[in-house]
């Protein structure tokens, strides 16, 4: 497979573009991480899977990746229509705790769903109050080269004076959402502290500390708190470089967040863009609407799991969430249902199910010449695609969608229906290759028993037991034959034995 054919959907450029790294074969990657002020939700859960597919597969592709994926435990916001605002602070004063205790508790929250979700740690994790002093390093930077301002201890982004520089060296500010600077300077609404921007549109670099702020830090401009978006930019460097090959993140975070993460890096970087792909997940909606709290709609992972949400109907298992994710591409939006998650709860058993038989079955079986050759070309065929899908800008619906053509083929040999060497025996090693490849490695499932916390040691601990069975039956040793048989019924999982000598297993409710 060659690792040039990968195309992405670059929203930068608004197109796909083959993925060609800065530094072949390593690659940055840059995704922003949560805010740890509460618990995460559903919507936080596919911008985190998402991006762990990407991880997975430049990995499988050869490439060396660091992945950065940052903490946001200082709790400062500013966002378009919303005040600065330290929900860090706020949350640790309602629920009695110390702000970095509040932040622990939620990070630790936050790595426990990751956990279950089957994801993959990050290279480096860096948290915005451990680099404040990269952070003032970079807004004294940008202050010195005269594109920003200080104000009563508050340090403002001056957005007019760098659209009238960078926008002739092809990096204005708008150019990654689209946004036109004279609208933005006159439909900007005006917030708590606009009269001491210059311009509606000024973004806060630092914002001096009142009195009642908890989380606060010295600075050159007095004491106070850095505003939300020079973080990214300032751990996306000092990890990555000036210039790094992917940032991601949700849709909604292109603006104003990506957008002054742009701004800010190319007066400190000496005019360069930071991050050369900008790859953006799009959103969940429940039952069609935008996940909000004014819809009382936003459920928390645990009461996901819990299946505690008045919305829910039943808990779902973690492993159903990431492949109800997987069956729609990262930037159509996705609805939430609980009839979406049943059905994607009833397919993925059904594939994994298939998939388990597969990896049992017995290449010795086959001639090397396919029986059926029309067979064994659409096995091929479907097989092929998984790579050819993925390549496609990381089309794991479609990926999915050719598994599923394959479900039927396999479960007719499993039952007798399709002949044992109706496919030649390199291409059935290639499908059982490529489905361990894609299901386990790259897409991160594992069957609803083996997920959590067991990292998938229950496949290992029945494998063991049906290899022993399988000699016990060989030397004609009954008894332990059906002992094994027997023990494992009695704690819910059920052995089957096909034609061909191979076992599965179904873990019974």
């Amino acid at each position: 497979m060659s690792a040039a054919s990968l195309q992405v959907y670059n929203s930068l450029t608004r197109k796909k573009e083959v993925f060609e790294p800065y530094k072949y074969p390593y690659v940055g990657m840059y995704v922003c991480g949560p805010t740890v002020s509460g618990e995460s939700h559903l919507g936080h859960a596919r911008p985190f899977i998402t991006f762990d597919i990407v991880y997975r597969y430049l990995m499988h592709l050869g490439y060396k990746v660091r992945y950065v994926r940052n903490i946001t435990d200082a709790g400062h916001f500013e966002e378009e229509g919303r005040a600065a605002e330290d929900k860090i602070s706020s949350k640790a004063v309602l629920e009695k705790l110390e702000p970095m205790e509040l932040v622990q508790k939620y990070t630790n929250m936050y790595h426990w769903a990751m956990q279950q979700f089957n994801n993959l740690p990050p290279s480096i994790e860096p948290t915005a109050t451990g680099h404040i002093v990269e952070q003032i390093e970079m807004i004294k930077k940008i202050i010195a080269d005269g594109f920003a301002y200080e104000v009563n201890g508050s340090v403002y982004f001056d957005v007019a004076k760098y659209h009238e520089v960078f926008a002739a060296q092809g990096l204005p500010y708008g150019m990654l959402s689209g946004r036109n600077l004279d609208e933005l300077l006159e439909t900007t609404r005006e917030l708590d502290g606009q009269e001491e921007k210059r311009n509606k549109a000024d973004f806060a670099l630092w914002k001096k500390a009142p009195p009642e702020h908890i989380m606060r830090w010295a600075s050159p401009w007095g004491e106070g708190f850095p505003g939300w978006h020079i973080e990214c930019s300032a751990m996306s460097k000092k990890y990555l470089g000036e210039q790094f090959d992917i940032h991601g993140g949700g849709m909604d975070l292109q603006f104003p967040h990506h957008e002054c993460e742009i701004a800010q890096s190319a007066v400190c970087n000496h005019g360069k863009l930071n991050a050369r792909f900008w790859l953006h997940n799009n959103m969940i909606t429940i039952n069609g609407r935008k996940m909000g709290k004014s819809y009382n709609n936003v459920i928390k992972l645990s009461e996901l799991f819990s299946g505690s949400h008045h919305l829910l109907t039943q808990a779902y298992h973690p492993m159903t969430v990431r492949f109800f994710i997987l069956q729609t591409h990262y930037r159509s939006t996705l609805d939430f249902s609980n009839e979406a998650l049943q059905a994607a709860e009833k397919g993925m058993k059904r594939l994994l199910e298939a998939y388990q038989y597969l990896k049992n079955m017995s290449l010795t079986a086959n001639a090397n010449a396919a029986a059926d050759n029309a067979l064994d070309s659409k096995v091929q065929q479907l097989v092929q695609g998984f790579a050819e899908s993925m390549n496609d800008d990381l089309n794991t619906a479609k990926v999915l969608a050719n598994m599923f053509e394959l479900v039927p083929i396999i479960n007719g040999i499993k039952d007798g229906h399709i002949a044992m060497n109706a496919l030649a025996s390199n291409t059935l090693q290639q499908l059982q290759q490529q489905m361990h490849l894609f299901v386990e490695t790259i897409f991160g499932l594992q069957p609803i028993s083996a997920a959590g916390n067991n990292d998938g040691k229950l496949d290992g601990v029945l494998d063991i037991l049906i290899d022993l069975r399988k000699q016990a039956k060989a030397n004609k040793d009954y008894a332990t034959s059906d002992t094994i048989r027997k023990s494992l019924e009695a704690v819910g999982i059920q052995l089957k034995d096909a034609k061909d000598g191979t076992t599965s297993y179904t873990i019974l409710n």
